[in-house]
Order: structure tokens, then C-alpha cells, then sequence
């Protein structure tokens, strides 16, 4: 996206209005300009203000504000550094799904599940870490709850769990989900006893 600007003339007086505008491929293969938002008439900080900045950290830790412009058009002069890229190179690669994960844990946390459920899943001397298994079904069970064959399949990939875990796919093997509900039943009372003490004694501050 980009803004553009029409110029019109009325009583001896010239008129800038802007729109932002984006381009689109059509079936004919022609690139058509199509107008997401009318701005109409902005003056010059308010179209800085619309062109499209981001804040960026140095390694120093100190920010600042740069502002993005396709690599084949020029970029008006603006307060703050400008880099131009290639949006035909630009790819949306392993979208995920955060938010809700993030939100998950959250609440794991909220209600001090770990407490219980760490002494109790130990990890295997395989190495798989089963409370981190269970966190997986939990905030599974919680988004988008479907069979542990569909977590496998793509919930997992689909989801921030690995990245928020520091684990990788193959802790959502099937093998390692079902062998995780297998050990849940032995800690099922223990489980509902801890989760009702925790819901009546929040976490304060």
C-alpha cells in the first residue's frame, strides 16, 4: 500500500486530497491501483504521520523510527530514516497462531498448575517433557479442540506452542499425546482437588 494524491483546481485555488491505495493483479495478469481509505485533503506532518512507520531497537537498545517504502517508488522526505523493500519479494512464511497460546500459559500460570503437575509427569529417559506435552493438549483443548491425531497433524505447527515451549514437532507425536493422556488418569482426583484450591485462592498482586 501507498498513498497517492489527486490534485483538482477550484475558484483559483489548488486542492490535494490523498487516499491510501493498494496495488492488485487481475485475472489479465495487468497490476490495477484500488483505493482502500480516502484521506481527503492532509497536510504535510499528517501525511508523514500516515506513511507507514515502524519502531526498530539498534543493538544498543535504543530506538528509533524508520519508515518503509516499496524499493520502486521514491519516498518523500521525511523526519526519520527510510528504507525501501522489494514487496514483490516479501513471503508470510509458518503463520501462527500466538495470542490465544500466550494466553494459555497465562493462566497455566494463574493458576500455579505446575505445582502439581511437575513432580507428578516427570520427564521420560527418553527425554520427552510431559508437562510441556500437557500444556501443548491443554491450550489445544482450549483454542481449537480436536483429536490429538489433528494436533499432530497441523495444531501444532499451526500454533506459537513450540515457540513458546522451546520445543520442536516432535513433541506432538502421537505416540508422546497419547502417552500423556495415559498418565493423567492415575493424577485425575489429585488433578480436580488442586485446580478447585486454586480458582478459590487466587494469586494476588
Amino acid at each position: 500500500m501507498f498513498l497517492r494524491h489527486k490534485i483538482r483546481r477550484k475558484d483559483g485555488k489548488e486542492h490535494r486530497s490523498w487516499s491510501v491505495v493498494e496495488n492488485r493483479r487481475v485475472q489479465s495478469g495487468r497490476v490495477v491501483q484500488r483505493q482502500a481509505l480516502y484521506l481527503g485533503e492532509i497536510n504535510d506532518s499528517q501525511r508523514a504521520a500516515w506513511s507507514r512507520a515502524v519502531e526498530v531497537f539498534d543493538e544498543g537498545g535504543r530506538s528509533k523510527q524508520i519508515a518503509l517504502f516499496p524499493e520502486d517508488r521514491p519516498a518523500p522526505v521525511l523526519d526519520c530514516d527510510v528504507v525501501s523493500i522489494r514487496l514483490s519479494e516479501m513471503r508470510l512464511r509458518r503463520p501462527r497462531q500466538w495470542g490465544a497460546c500466550w494466553l494459555a500459559m497465562v493462566l497455566w500460570d494463574q493458576l500455579r498448575l505446575d505445582d502439581f503437575w511437575r513432580p507428578a509427569l516427570p520427564p521420560s529417559r527418553e527425554g520427552t517433557d510431559w508437562l510441556n506435552v500437557l500444556k501443548t493438549l491443554v491450550a489445544y483443548r482450549l483454542i481449537s479442540p480436536g483429536s490429538e491425531w489433528r494436533l499432530h497433524r497441523q495444531g501444532f505447527e499451526h500454533s506459537a506452542m513450540g515457540d513458546l515451549l522451546g520445543e520442536d514437532a516432535g513433541l506432538a507425536q502421537p505416540n508422546n499425546l497419547y502417552r500423556c493422556l495415559d498418565l493423567l488418569v492415575a493424577h485425575k482426583a489429585g488433578a480436580v482437588h488442586v485446580s478447585v484450591r486454586s480458582l478459590e485462592d487466587p494469586v494476588s498482586g
